[in-house]
C-alpha cells in the first residue's frame, strides 16, 4: 500500500494526473472515501494524465461519463444507485472489460462485480480543510507496477 498527502485541491488533481499517466485499456481503479473528499477532483487529475480535452464532472446523476483522451475514460459515480442490478443494466460488463479505463466512485457499494484485480483508492479528509490522505491498494502484478511508478519523486508537483 502507498500513503499519499496532499494539502490542497490542486494537489490532489496533481496526483491523479501522475496516476492517469501510468493507466493503460483495460486498468480499472476504485474509488472510496468520504464524501466531498476529492474523489471527482482526483479523476479530474486521471483523465488530464489520460490526455482528456472535456470537463471532467461527477456522473452522480447520470451515472457514467465517457471521455476520449489516449484512451477512453469511464468515469462511473455509483453513489446513487439502489442496488448492483442497476449496473448490470447499465451494461457495466463491456466498460470493466472493455478498450478503456473505468474509474469508479464509491465502488465500495459495488465490490461484488469488481474484477479481482484493480487499484483500490481511499480518499480521506484530514486534519485540515484541503488536506487529504490517499491510500492505493494494488491487487495484481499490473496494479503493483503502476503504484511502484507513484511512489514520490520529482515529477509530483510539476
Amino acid at each position: 500500500m502507498l500513503k499519499i498527502y496532499t494539502g490542497s485541491p490542486e494537489e490532489t488533481v496533481e496526483i491523479g494526473k501522475q496516476l492517469g499517466k501510468l493507466l493503460n485499456s483495460g486498468n480499472i481503479v476504485c474509488l472510496t472515501g468520504d464524501l466531498g473528499a476529492g474523489k471527482t477532483a482526483f479523476t479530474q487529475g486521471i483523465a488530464k494524465g489520460l490526455g482528456v480535452k472535456d470537463y471532467v464532472t461527477s456522473p452522480t446523476y447520470t451515472i457514467i461519463n465517457e471521455y476520449e483522451g489516449r484512451v477512453p475514460l469511464y468515469h462511473f459515480d455509483v453513489y446513487r444507485l439502489n442496488d448492483v442490478e442497476e449496473m448490470h443494466e447499465l451494461g457495466y460488463e463491456e466498460y470493466f472489460f472493455g478498450d478503456g479505463v473505468v474509474v469508479l466512485e464509491w465502488a465500495d457499494s459495488v465490490r461484488d462485480i469488481i474484477p479481482p484485480e484493480r487499484l483500490w483508492i481511499t480518499i480521506l479528509n484530514t486534519k485540515g480543510d484541503n488536506s487529504r490522505e490517499i491510500l492505493m491498494e494494488p491487487t495484481g502484478e499490473v496494479y503493483q507496477k503502476i503504484v511502484k511508478g507513484m511512489e514520490p519523486n520529482e515529477s509530483i508537483g510539476s
